[in-house]
């Protein structure tokens, strides 16, 4: 429906004056010329959504990575500015929007300073809801980006976080509410389990995936998108549709995080994380990359952020679009 929606933006392709295309509505970051600067573009990128965790300070370092990943997933490593999207509930007392809101900002600089930039402006509103999020910048050269369409059969698909995130923060929050929905998975899971769940998944969704980019750049990553709200198998259909050669991407592993398999069954087919639909939150970079860059890539990027990256399927010969295998081998993360 989204992808429907998004085709009212869409405009003839042309080329600038340097022969550089245009990029942008649906992927994953806007890429465009600048006319009097040859060999220059503008990557831009816009995000923001509602809360999902209680820490307000992560919450913000959150929703920063979340706007920034946009541009990695372009290859993109060095932003140059950043914006700050707020809407402060009209719900909030003065106290809880003193100590709430300024944590969330701080989170949010924070991130953007880890990053290499500065949130400079932006835009605060009342809202009946809070939501966060903002815009990032860059001005980069042509060897600064990755196009996402390179792919070439022979490849392997490579992912950098586990998959799980709406599962993980879902049960928190059934488990803290222990309404009917806790009801349904209590028999089949501990508060433990899903506090610790939540937990990784607080710490996975703030992290940048800044390493994964510049190393992208390193093993000749040949396409990449950031696994989102389109979940794993939405976003590799749409990677696979800009593909320059027709290829088809086939996924045979999911990594997902621990005990999230057995409490997205407990609930029925709600979150659709086997079919690959489950949305993610600052999810990882998926990537089509040689087998043996793949494998450097795996093994640099445990040694530098001591995290782990998985080979999840193939790039084959076909139609430019992509599949689960039936029964996939789940990786518990």
């Amino acid at each position: 429906m989204l992808k429907k929606l998004l085709v009212g933006l869409q405009v003839p392709q042309t080329q600038t004056d340097n022969d550089r295309p245009r990029v942008g509505i649906g992927m994953d970051a806007s890429v465009t010329p600048i006319p009097d600067k040859p060999g220059t573009s503008l990557a831009q990128t816009t995000d923001f959504f509602y809360p999902l965790v209680d820490d307000p300070y992560m919450q913000g370092r959150i929703a920063c990575a979340n706007v920034l990943s946009d541009l990695y997933a372009m290859g993109v490593v060095h932003c140059h500015n950043m914006l700050m999207l707020l809407a402060v509930s009209k719900e909030m007392t003065d106290a809880e929007r003193d100590v709430v809101i300024p944590l969330m900002m701080r989170g949010f600089q924070d991130t953007a300073q880890e990053a290499g930039c500065l949130v400079t402006g932006g835009q605060t509103v009342l809202n009946p809801w809070v939501t966060i999020g903002g815009v990032a910048s860059s001005v980069c050269s042509q060897e600064d980006i990755i196009m996402p369409e390179g792919a070439l059969p022979g490849d392997v698909l490579l992912l950098t976080k586990a998959l799980g995130t709406q599962v993980a923060v879902n049960a928190h929050q059934w488990m803290e509410e222990e309404g009917d929905r806790w009801n349904k998975i209590k028999e089949i899971t501990t508060k433990e389990e899903v506090k610790a769940a939540y937990r990784a998944t607080t710490l996975s969704m703030a992290r940048l995936n800044l390493i994964g980019a510049k190393l992208m750049h390193k093993y000749q990553a040949r396409a990449a998108t950031d696994v989102t709200g389109f979940g794993i198998l939405g976003h590799a259909k749409n990677l696979a549709e800009n593909q320059i050669k027709a290829v088809n991407f086939t996924i045979h592993t999911l990594p997902i995080i621990t005990n999230m398999v057995k409490i997205a069954k407990g609930v029925g087919n709600m979150f659709q994380l086997l079919q690959g639909f489950s949305a993610e939150t600052s999810g990882g970079l998926l990537m089509a990359i040689s087998k043996e860059g793949a494998e450097a890539f795996i093994k640099e990027i445990k040694e530098l952020e001591d995290c782990d990256a998985w080979i999840i399927g193939s790039v084959d010969a076909g139609e430019r679009t992509a599949i689960i295998v039936e029964g996939p081998t789940i990786i518990e993360v």
